[in-house]
Order: structure tokens, then sequence, then C-alpha cells
């Protein structure tokens, strides 16, 4: 269970560092697309919006990106024949707005290029790639609450070795009473047999864990993807991971005392 916890925690843990840095990345983010079928009038109106926009207060920086880079782009879907032939490509510009893609600043600079460009297009980054984050997120909360589930199923399992154990050892339990002994010494017995086991337990299910965890980030990471690649764990992500096995050992030890009094109580 351990083993599987890390796993899940690991994973909600590297979503929500991938969704998180992705939104930080694409709040200032822009694209200007000129879509115009005359590659000549495409590019001037791409050098026009690009020496107004490089002007405007709100503009950081921006970036033409190159033809040929466009068309590596779309090269999957078009092929590697001349992709102009096929559908004319827009002319992209990159924006870095200095407070945020919103919705005010992003009409305004499309007032601004009506008259130099009238075929410019300028979408906020983070809009169109909205789904894609929501959908990160979600994968985020369902490995949180796979947690939530596994540590419910531990407990369970906990109280039904318990229970067990005390119906195995009845007798012993019922001689020990009349020798004085009290519930609290007997679950005390029950609680350190279920500490060495749970320890045990926990300190392999965090190596399993880890390495699992170790093994798929390093998978991910040679992907070589820019979304892919902002994700990952930080220190304190692993720190969170090592008190796993912690978190374990307390639920092991207080479900075995609560089971073990609640049924003692019942003995008598």
């Amino acid at each position: 269970m351990v083993a599987l916890t890390v796993l899940a925690a690991g994973g909600g843990l590297a979503l929500a560092n991938l969704a998180d840095r992705a939104r930080g990345e694409l709040a200032g983010s822009a694209t200007v697309q000129i879509v115009d079928p005359d590659p000549q009038s495409r590019s001037q109106q791409a050098d026009a919006a690009a020496t107004l926009l490089v002007q405007d207060p709100a503009v950081a920086g921006l970036a033409i990106v190159p033809p040929e880079s466009v068309a590596d782009l779309l090269e999957p879907w078009l092929g590697t024949d001349d992709p102009e032939q096929a559908v004319p490509l827009p002319a992209l510009i990159d924006l870095r707005l200095r407070d945020g893609a919103d919705a005010a600043t992003l009409d305004r600079l499309r007032s601004l290029l009506a008259d130099a460009a009238p075929a410019a297009r300028i979408d906020a980054q983070a809009q169109w790639l909205a789904p894609v984050l929501d959908a990160l997120s979600a994968l985020g909360w369902m490995a949180f609450g796979l947690i939530g589930l596994l540590a419910f199923t531990s407990a369970a399992a906990v109280w039904l070795a318990a229970r067990n154990a005390l119906g195995g050892n009845r007798d012993t339990i019922e001689i020990v009473h009349l020798l004085g002994g009290s519930d609290a010494q007997i679950a005390r017995i029950f609680q350190r047999s279920i500490l060495a086991d749970a320890v045990i337990g926990g300190a392999l299910g965090l190596v399993i864990g880890m390495a699992a965890v170790w093994l798929m980030g390093a998978q991910f990471a040679a992907l070589d993807s820019g979304l892919v690649s902002s994700g990952g764990l930080q220190g304190s992500d692993w720190l969170v991971l090592a008190l796993v096995p912690v978190g374990a050992v307390a639920l092991a030890v207080l479900t075995a005392r609560f089971t073990v009094l609640a049924s003692l109580r019942k003995m008598l």
C-alpha cells in the first residue's frame, strides 16, 4: 500500500507542478496570426504589426516566428512538400505581455492592428490550452483521491488483522485480565506487533515507490517536450513522499489501538 501511495502522491504532485508552471508561463503569452493567402501581403502585415506592437507599453517582447518553423510544425500533417502549395501558412508573432493576456488588453491590441494588419488575429495561449490544463488538474485531484482510498483500505486491513489476532488470543487475553492486566497494556502489545510490521512494510514500500516515481520521471523527461518536461518533482515534493510511510505507520498503530480497545470493551 505504501508503494502505491507514494506512486499516486508522486503523480499527483508532478501533475500539479506541471499545471501550475504551464499556467504561469502562458499567463502573459499571446499569439498573433496573420491569415492572408497572398504571401507578400501577409509578410507586409506581419512587419507592420510587429512595428506597432513593439512600441506598445503592454508588450514586454515579441518574436516573429520564421516561416520555416511554421512549416516544420505543420510537417506531420501536410507532409514534407512545400506546405504553401497545400494551404496558405499564417505568419505568427509570439507576444509576451507585461500584465497578463486579459481580455481588455487583447481587445485594445486588436484595435491597434485593425488598420495596419486587417488579417491579424490575437489569441491568448492560455485560452486554447485551458482544456488541457483543466484535464491535468482533474488527474491530479484523482491521484489525491486515490491516496485517500488507499489510506482507507490500509486502515481496513489493519482493523481486520487486529480483530483476527484478538480472536485467536481470546483465552490468553482473559487470563491476562484475571491477572490484573488492563486493556491499555494489552493494546500496547498489539500496537508493538503492528508497529514492527508497519515499519518494515513502509520502508520497503518507500524504496519501491521512490524508484518507480524516479523511473517514470526520467522517462517523461526523455520525451524532451516543453509541456511535459516542465513538470516534475521539487525537493519539497520528495520530502512529502518520504513522509508517506511515517503517516502509514501512524495510521496502522492508531487503527490497531482503537480496534483492540473497542473489542476488549465488548469482551468484558
